[in-house]
């Protein structure tokens, strides 16, 4: 990955001083400025229904930073799951959530809080509401990962500490109708949940795996049943 790039945060103000230690502790990777690279997905997230907002643009350089990529091929979707449980409130409605709840932690959690930055997939509402199905034993796991595929997830790019914070730039807030992009947010997770619908839809296959699955048969992160990568 090049080491200086263009990235944007939507939002509802202009920010040109991202300061350190603000926002909700519970997002996906924690507390973090969260980013992207795609200033159409920026300008989705800026929008809702009542309110325009805006792509905050900037520079960001990489230079000497700890980088956490959980696109490039050495993770898996549990991985992803794990560090979303940690994170993220999730409900429990069952013991096998529980209990899967406690394995998923214990066995596939990647060391993340030391990087200074995180790059991985946004779990917006239709894509936690997947997790929690996934979590729940109603959702298998090739259904969570071909739902999440098909509905084209956002990745977003975090600056977790005082050091990456320090090495982005403001150069412009660029203005987000909602006209025009809340529409396109709302038909983004439509198609995300008919992806979803029709999985669940599907007949079981044969070798389907679910959490209780998992459980029973005591996977590890290192299990050659897992695909390496939650995008593929």
């Amino acid at each position: 990955m090049k080491n200086e790039f263009k990235i944007y945060h939507g939002s509802q103000k202009i920010i040109q001083a991202p300061a350190f230690g603000d926002g909700n502790p519970r997002n996906d990777y924690g507390l973090g400025f969260y980013c992207t690279e795609s200033l159409d997905l920026a300008k989705e997230w800026a929008c809702t229904e009542e309110n325009s907002g805006y792509a905050n643009k900037y520079v960001f350089d990489m230079s000497n930073l700890s980088v956490l990529n959980l696109s490039d091929g050495q993770y898996n979707i549990l991985n992803w799951l794990s560090i979303l449980l940690q994170n993220r409130i999730f409900k429990i409605s069952n013991d096998i959530a529980a209990e899967g709840k406690e394995y998923l932690l214990e066995n596939f959690l990647p060391e993340y809080t030391g990087f200074d930055v995180i790059i991985g997939y946004r779990a917006d509402d239709s894509y936690f509401s997947f997790a929690n199905a996934f979590l729940n034993n109603t959702l298998s796991l090739r259904q969570l990962e071909k739902a999440m595929y098909l509905g084209k997830l956002g990745e977003q790019i975090v600056m977790k500490n005082r050091k990456a914070f320090n090495q982005i730039a403001f150069c412009e807030a660029i203005p987000a109708e909602k006209e025009i992009y809340y529409p396109k947010k709302t038909a983004r997770d439509k198609e995300a949940r008919e992806a979803y619908r029709k999985e669940r839809a599907g007949r079981r296959a044969s070798d389907a795996v679910y959490l209780i699955d998992i459980l029973r048969e005591e996977w590890n992160a290192d299990d050659p049943r897992l695909r390496r990568n939650v995008s593929e």
